[in-house]
């Protein structure tokens, strides 16, 4: 399934998805001009790549913010794409394979570190390509590290491959591109095998898997893997652009290939998943999640393969770094931050989504053209988003510890000695800097800045630094707090700014 550039609970707030052709509901002051400034995004991105249709939505805080519209469902028809047009998400589907693959490893069922072998038992026969090879794990195949030959285009055109063909294909065995732990090496192929993996360990066909275990319960109503079951008024039928034409593209499946890409969805139901998605984040306190426990939401999202950097999509885009995680692909850069998200591209249909979570935001896109690269125009409305200043990262509070070490700080300050507060420095503080060179520090910040007192809320790096805000008479204090791994908490790590 071609994935452009290289690649918790029941919802924490209840969903406000909102039908038609566009939709504001409680997005953030401020952000009803960024939202709508994403639709001429979105329109030249039409334009300049012979899509006749699109939908994307904007997900903030759990609620469906924005769903907007273009161009139409089918050109026979001219019916116009709505929110609930059903459209083939492709490689996108490889998030609920491995959303049920740990539903199962939850459950007890099956192991990530075990061959795969032990569960797909036609892998026995495999002929490794070097007597050392490792077999091939469960986590090998969700993170694409099995030394399986990419296959794009081969695995998109296999989407309805039976359960009998397949098992001939794994008796009849399968060329290595290399042995397996390597490298990354993008496989439909290993997808393939995890949805017999969930067929097998469940016990029924992985489709029928994760419709009850995740579809159903998120409420996803027209989302499947047999897109022939879907109301027919309601599906985008997939084109490709040839000669300055379009032309139909076939449509294929189910199969077993599905696990791969056989997904089909619609906006309105789509947000659904990426408000769950999201809705792991940050790791907290309380009732889990009754779907699948928060932690192992958001493992889907912490990088398994070897990282690389990935090229700019545009003009002044920072640099970022990626790795492969399970079913979605994670990135850090200088604008978002880390964020993780998917493409997906069959004949006829290109989509993306864009998570990131710190900010409690998703996008995705979806087309009606084969290999529409929507990853670059959904990553482009969320640098937009985020630019604006509308979508700001979600405070973290601070940690009890930070907070009393804060008052002593304080203290310390305003007595120009930090022998004062003694038992709260960690037995490297004083070695590092001895207290007569911080206390003239101290002195100096006193001309500058005179007296200071708390400014006020903090928000935290984590639960162990943050940097510390005091207002003064002649500007602010900034304190950077590390603590050391010690109980009670100790300093170990104190650095002042002077800001006028």
């Amino acid at each position: 399934m071609r994935h452009h550039n290289f690649l918790s609970g029941v919802l924490a707030t209840a969903l406000a998805l909102l039908l038609g052709q566009a939709a504001n509901a409680d997005a953030p002051a401020g952000a009803d001009l960024a939202l709508a400034g994403l639709d001429p995004i979105f329109e030249k991105f039409m334009q300049e790549n012979n899509v006749p249709g699109l939908v994307y939505g904007v997900v903030v805080g759990g609620q469906l913010v924005r769903v907007k519209s273009f161009g139409v469902q089918a050109l026979k028809s001219n019916t116009p794409v709505s929110a609930d047009t059903i459209f083939r998400i492709a490689s996108m589907s490889k998030q609920m394979a491995a959303l049920a693959t740990l539903k199962l490893r939850d459950a007890g069922k099956l192991s990530l570190e075990a061959p795969a072998e032990n569960y797909l038992p036609e892998l026995r026969a495999f002929k490794y390509p070097t007597a050392d090879s490792p077999k091939i794990t469960v986590r090998d195949l969700l993170s694409h590290g099995a030394g399986l030959v990419t296959d794009d285009p081969w695995g998109d055109r296999q989407l309805d491959m039976s359960e009998r063909d397949f098992t001939r294909l794994l008796e009849h065995g399968i060329p290595f591109s290399r042995a397996p732990g390597m490298a990354y090496e993008y496989s439909n192929f290993g997808y393939a095998l995890v949805g017999r993996l969930i067929t097998n360990t469940a016990r029924t066909n992985y489709t029928d898997y994760v419709t009850s275990s995740l579809v159903k319960p998120l409420g996803m109503s027209s989302t499947g893997y047999d897109i022939a079951k879907a109301p027919a008024g309601r599906r985008a039928t997939g084109y490709r652009w040839e000669n300055g034409a379009w032309l139909e593209e076939p449509t294929l499946g189910p199969g077993v290939f599905g696990a791969m890409g056989g997904l089909s969805t619609s906006a309105n139901d789509y947000a659904k998943y990426v408000a769950w998605v999201l809705a792991a984040w940050p790791p907290r306190d309380g009732a889990d999640g009754t779907i699948l426990r928060r932690a192992s939401v958001r493992e889907i999202a912490r990088p398994a393969n070897y990282s690389l950097i990935a090229p700019p999509l545009a003009s002044g885009d920072c640099p970022r770094s990626m790795a492969y995680g399970f079913g979605v692909i994670s990135y850090n850069d200088c604008l978002l931050g880390v964020h993780f998200g998917h493409s997906g591209g069959l004949p006829g249909f290109g989509s993306n989504v864009l998570f990131v979570p710190n900010r409690g935001l998703g996008v995705f896109a979806f087309a009606n053209r084969t290999y529409a690269p929507a990853s670059r125009v959904v990553r482009e409305a969320v640098n937009s988003l985020v630019r604006s200043g509308a979508f700001p990262e979600r405070p973290a509070p601070l940690s009890t510890a930070l907070q009393g070490m804060g008052a002593a700080i304080s203290r310390i300050y305003g007595s120009g000695d930090v022998l004062t507060e003694r038992t709260v420095l960690a037995m490297n503080f004083l070695l590092d800097r001895g207290a007569p060179l911080r206390n003239q520090e101290l002195a100096d910040l006193k001309v500058k800045l005179g007296a200071c007192q708390p400014a006020g809320p903090a928000d935290s790096d984590t639960a162990m630094s943050a940097t510390l805000s005091f207002a003064c008479e002649r500007g602010t204090l900034q304190a950077k707090v590390i603590l050391a791994p010690t109980l009670p908490p100790t300093l170990q790590t104190l650095e002042f700014t002077a800001q006028k």
